[in-house]
């Protein structure tokens, strides 16, 4: 794989032209921003930004998105510039969110994972109630809410049902390993999502199996690239399934503009 080639289409495609479900994507000089068409979350995909002007830019955005009463994640990848992006973020009170590696497959008809039989206890999710046993799941793992996730899924499959493929295993009837993929239209990629498993069920080989049928679905839609965002944890076990590490990535959280006395962030 050449790992500088793939990066470059990952941030053309994907950071620079691709328009998340949900959102309604913005364009400056400076920055490409997605604004939530429901009030969520929103977030920044990219920037051109330098030494000279970086933290007047992240002012501008934050004052923006102020003024919207919505709070939103800049995404900051390795290769960004200014190199110390992430500091000035967080002098501006960004939370800074724990490092992840952008993993990479690029999958074609001889992948491993095309041959490999779904196992029976594993199922594809396209009603409600699977997706809300999906995100009782992970509430159970990760103990906090997901509700506004589970919302964002259902809404995703209903508005565009090929757009959003979620997978579950279950044992004697009960969720115990689930994750999702959206193949982002337009691109070469599908991106892999979730990939939690009951404490008591792992080492089974479902986060594998997991893997498989969606590159299988993606190959099947026409997608070459899968990609996940991976943490420490997920990283190791990604690169015996053949993804590659190209950069990594930060998930810088901007404060709630509530916590912003005026409305306004003085420059």
């Amino acid at each position: 794989m050449d790992k500088e080639k793939i990066l470059a289409i990952f941030h053309k495609q994907l950071r620079i032209e691709s328009t998340p479900p949900g959102f309604i994507k913005e364009e400056t000089d400076h920055v490409i921003r997605h604004v939530s068409k429901f009030n969520e979350d929103g977030f920044i995909s990219a920037s051109n930004v330098n030494e000279q002007n970086a933290e007047q830019i992240i002012q501008e955005e934050l004052n923006y998105f102020i003024n919207l009463g919505q709070r939103f994640e800049w995404k900051v990848y390795s290769y960004d510039q200014p190199p110390y992006l992430i500091d000035l973020l967080k002098e501006q009170g960004f939370t800074i969110e724990d490092r992840e590696a952008l993993m990479v497959m690029e999958i074609d008809q001889d992948h491993p994972f095309l041959e490999e039989i779904t196992p029976a206890l594993l199922k594809e999710i396209t009603d409600e109630a699977g997706i809300k046993e999906m995100i009782s799941l992970i509430e159970s793992i990760w103990e906090g809410s997901f509700s506004m996730l589970g919302e964002r899924l259902w809404r995703d499959k209903q508005d565009d049902p090929d757009s959003l493929f979620l997978y579950g295993v279950y044992e004697d009837g009960r969720l115990v390993s689930g994750a999702w993929m959206y193949v982002e239209k337009g691109t070469s990629f599908a991106s892999f999502w979730g990939g939690a498993t009951r404490p008591e069920s792992r080492g089974k080989g479902f986060y594998s199996s997991l893997l498989a049928v969606r590159a299988q679905k993606a190959y099947q839609k026409g997608y070459r690239f899968m990609t996940v965002d991976a943490s420490p944890m997920s990283q190791p076990i990604l690169e015996k399934n053949g993804f590659t590490c190209l950069a990594y990535s930060y998930g810088c959280q901007s404060p709630d503009p509530k916590d912003r006395e005026g409305g306004e962030v003085n420059g």
